[in-house]
C-alpha cells in the first residue's frame, strides 16, 4: 500500500472511530427532559467493501454513520437506539460476504444489516437473513434478479435496474434507433438487467442482435478483442453496463481502436454515471458523447446542507452516498416502531437446523419498514409491498469536458399507464447533445460494414418500359447499370430504414446481356435460392 493511501485510511479510520464514540455518548447525553429511562440499544451490521479503488466502501459506511448521529440528534426522546458494527466484504467475496453476515447475526446479534455492495454478494445474503428473522437492506445491489427471490426479508433502498431501463428506451424513443448492443460484465449485476432491458426496448421497436458479455476479470487485450468484434457490424448503440472499476478501462480501449468517433453512440447506466465525478480526467476524454442515465437527486435545502457538512468532514465529494444516508434513517426509524412491540433479542435454534437463531422481533421490524416513509436526501422514501423502492425519476446527462451535464429528465408513468406513453417525454425535453466525434450531428445507429453482406436483388431484363426498370452495360468497362423508377422508389425507401441495408442489382440476364427468361422464371429462381 503507498504511504499516501494508507495515511488517508488511517485517517478515515480514526474519523470513524471518534463518530462512533461521539454518537454512543451522544446517545447518553439528557435532552433535557424528565425521561431517565435508557434507550434500546439495538445492534445492526453493515457489510462494505472498505478497499475499494473507489473508495465507495468508505464512502457509505461514513454516510451511515453520520445518518445514525444526526437522526438521534433530531429524535433525542427516542426510546432506541442503533449501535452499528461494520464488516469489510472485500469486493467480489460472496464467501467472506455470507462469512460477516453469519458472524454478524450469530455473534453480535444484529437485527438488521445494511449491505452488502453487491446483487452477487446480497443473492447470498438474503436467504441468510430469511432464515434469521434478520432483514436485509441493501442500498447498492441492483439487479431486477433479487426481486424475483421474493423474501420478507429483503428491501432494496436504492433504485432496481428494471427502472432505469426505461429510461434508456426513451431514449431510444427520441432519436429513432431501432437497435442495440448491450455490452455488460458477464456477473449477476450485469447478467441481471438484460432481460428488463430487452422489454423496453421492444416496447419502443427497437432490438438487440447481439449481446456483449465481458469477464469481469477481462485484460485490456480482451476487450480489445471484443470491441473489435462489434465494430464488424451494423449496429453502433451500445449500452454499458458495467462495474465502475471495468467502465473505465472499457472506454479508454474504445477510443484507441478507433470506437469514440463519428456514427457511435454510447449509453451508461446509472452503475457508471453515479461515478463519472470520481473518474480520472483521461478517462473522461475517453468518453466524451457519451450519454447517461441516474436517479434525479433534488436539490433541496437539506442534500445542499448535508454537501456541506461532508465537504467539511472529508474534503472531498459524495456522489453515490445519499441512499446509504437514506437506508440508515429508514431503518432507524422502522426501529423505533418495531420497539414498542416488544425487546430486540433472539430466540435459540432448538432444531439445530441452521447456525444461527432467530430474531424475536425481525417480523416486527420487517413490517414496520414496509411502513415507513419520509422525505430523505434522494427525495420521496418508500418501499412497496415488495420491498423495494419506489420508482423515480432520472437524469440524462451527457459527458462534455471534464463534466457531466444534463440534457432531461425522465419521469416513471402513473401506475397502470404503459412504458411507451411515458417514454415521449423525454424528447421534448433533451437540451442539445455533445456527439463522439461530430458534436453537431445525431448518429444513425448503424453503419454498413466493410464485411457486411449485401441483399442480392434480382432485376429482370427485357425491351420496353425502360422508365421504369432499365438495365444497360458500358461496353468498354462492362460495367452493369440499373436505373429506373422502381429503382428509385426503392433506394429512396432503404434510406429511411432504421438500420443499415447493403444490397446491390443482379440483372436476369444470360451471359451475352439478352434476358434470361419470364417474371415467373426469375421469381423461381429467388424461391430456388440461386444466384441470378
Amino acid at each position: 500500500m503507498a504511504p499516501e493511501t494508507g495515511r488517508r485510511r488511517g485517517w478515515f479510520r480514526f474519523f470513524v472511530a471518534t463518530l462512533f464514540a461521539a454518537a454512543a455518548v451522544a446517545g447518553q447525553i439528557s435532552s433535557g427532559t424528565n425521561n431517565t429511562t435508557a434507550a434500546v440499544a439495538v445492534n445492526v451490521g453493515v457489510i462494505v467493501d472498505m478497499d475499494r479503488a473507489d473508495f465507495a466502501g468508505q464512502v457509505w459506511l461514513s454516510c451511515v454513520e453520520m445518518a445514525v448521529s444526526e437522526f438521534y440528534g433530531s429524535h433525542p426522546n427516542y426510546t432506541t437506539r442503533v449501535v452499528i458494527t461494520a464488516r469489510d466484504s472485500r469486493r467480489d467475496d460472496v464467501v467472506q460476504a455470507a462469512a460477516s453476515a453469519l458472524d454478524l447475526i450469530k455473534n453480535v446479534q444484529v437485527q438488521a444489516i445494511l449491505g452488502p455492495d453487491t446483487s452477487m454478494q446480497a443473492n447470498f445474503l438474503i436467504p441468510l437473513g430469511e432464515k434469521a428473522h434478520v432483514p436485509i437492506v441493501s442500498f447498492s445491489a441492483t439487479s431486477p434478479t433479487l426481486a424475483s427471490i421474493g423474501s420478507p426479508y429483503f428491501f432494496r433502498a436504492t433504485q432496481n435496474d428494471s427502472t432505469q431501463v426505461n429510461a434508456v428506451a426513451a431514449i431510444f424513443k427520441a432519436f429513432g434507433w431501432r437497435q442495440a448492443v448491450p455490452i455488460y460484465v458477464d456477473d449477476a449485476f450485469g447478467q441481471g438487467i438484460i432481460p428488463s432491458l430487452v422489454d423496453s426496448l421492444e416496447a419502443v421497436d427497437a432490438r438487440i442482435p447481439y449481446r456483449s458479455a465481458i469477464s469481469p476479470s477481462a485484460t485490456d487485450d480482451q476487450i480489445g478483442e471484443e470491441l473489435y468484434k462489434l465494430m464488424t457490424m451494423q449496429t453502433r448503440v451500445f449500452i454499458v453496463h458495467v462495474s465502475p472499476d471495468l467502465g473505465p478501462r472499457l472506454f479508454v480501449k474504445a477510443k484507441e481502436v478507433g470506437m469514440m468517433s463519428a456514427g457511435y453512440v454510447w449509453i451508461i447506466t446509472d452503475g457508471l454515471t453515479v461515478f463519472l465525478p470520481s473518474f480520472h480526467p483521461s478517462v473522461l476524454r475517453s468518453m466524451q458523447g457519451v450519454l447517461g442515465v441516474k436517479p434525479h437527486v433534488p436539490q433541496t435545502q437539506a442534500v445542499l446542507n448535508f454537501t456541506t457538512r461532508w465537504r467539511r468532514k472529508f474534503q472531498r465529494d459524495h456522489p453515490y452516498g445519499l441512499r446509504a444516508y437514506d437506508a440508515t434513517w429508514a431503518l432507524a426509524m422502522a426501529v423505533e416502531k418495531a420497539g414498542a412491540a416488544t425487546y430486540f433479542s433472539f430466540e435459540s435454534d432448538k432444531t439445530k437446523k441452521y447456525m444461527v437463531g432467530v430474531s424475536r422481533n425481525g417480523q416486527n421490524l420487517a413490517s414496520a419498514l414496509l411502513g415507513t416513509s419520509f422525505r430523505g436526501l434522494f427525495g420521496g422514501f418508500a418501499l412497496e409491498a415488495d420491498g423495494q423502492l419506489r420508482a423515480s425519476a432520472y437524469e440524462v446527462v451527457n459527458v462534455n469536458g471534464n463534466a457531466d451535464r444534463v440534457v432531461g429528465y425522465w419521469t416513471p408513468p402513473p401506475a397502470g399507464e404503459l412504458t411507451t406513453r411515458s417514454s415521449s417525454k423525454v424528447a421534448s425535453q433533451l437540451g442539445t447533445v455533445i456527439w463522439p466525434g461530430d458534436p453537431g450531428a445525431v448518429p444513425k445507429g448503424f453503419e454498413i460494414p466493410m464485411s457486411g453482406k449485401k441483399l442480392r436483388i434480382g432485376v429482370p431484363v427485357k425491351p420496353g418500359f425502360r422508365e421504369f426498370v432499365s438495365v444497360s452495360t458500358d461496353p468498354e468497362t462492362n460495367e452493369t447499370t440499373v436505373t429506373g423508377y422502381c429503382m428509385d422508389v426503392f433506394e429512396a425507401v432503404v434510406k429511411t430504414l432504421p438500420y443499415a441495408l447493403p444490397f446491390e442489382y443482379v440483372p436476369f440476364a444470360k451471359p451475352n446481356g439478352e434476358s434470361n427468361g419470364s417474371y415467373n422464371d426469375l421469381v423461381n429462381q429467388v424461391f430456388l435460392g440461386v444466384s441470378c
